[in-house]
């Protein structure tokens, strides 16, 4: 069995949990959030923890419930704390403005750039170089994140551009005669 799949999910005060037959979902905090079940994996709720286990003895049915069992604790963490991804901006003259779910940028280009946010998703700006994008959704934070990055993702030669906070921009050495 997988390794993951074997630990439980825990329910913490203040979150419910629903097991359908086509779907989990997980609500707490006002937000509601559903995985899709699938019928590889047996999902049971014994006192206030969620337990995954395989149907049946196929790899596939092993992988699922690690996956399904990750998803799932990423739901109840996000309905509790929720999720945040923070960008930075490098360059000069490089701005970003949060104006309600809309964020706009002015990252170099002949206009500004305007990125709308989906429901779920907001977005800050504690400083004109600095994005905060915060959600309950983990998938759907990554994703917005990810899409704001590749609209100007770091150049190697400057590493101007919109990066991760936490990430390590290998600067190219410039080509010489």
């Amino acid at each position: 069995m997988s390794r993951v799949g074997k630990l439980p999910v825990s329910i913490p005060a203040g979150v419910e949990v629903a097991i359908n037959a086509d779907a989990i979902s997980v609500k707490g905090g006002g937000v509601t959030l559903s995985v899709p079940q699938n019928a590889l994996v047996k999902v049971s709720n014994e006192a206030g923890a969620l337990r995954f286990a395989p149907a049946d003895d196929s790899r596939e049915a092993n992988a699922l419930s690690g996956t399904l069992r990750q998803l799932v604790n990423n739901s109840v963490i996000g309905v509790t704390k929720g999720f945040e991804r923070k960008l930075t901006l490098i360059g000069v003259g490089y701005k970003a403005q949060a104006a309600g779910d809309k964020l706009n940028l002015s990252v170099g280009f002949s206009h500004p750039v305007s990125k709308q946010m989906p429901a779920g998703v907001t977005v800050a700006t504690p400083a004109p170089t600095e994005i905060i994008i915060k959600g309950a959704d983990r998938q759907r934070v990554g994703q917005v994140a990810a899409e704001i990055r590749a609209i100007r993702p770091p150049e190697p030669y400057k590493g101007k551009g919109i990066r991760y906070a936490d990430e390590k921009v290998v600067i190219k050495e410039t080509k010489k005669k």
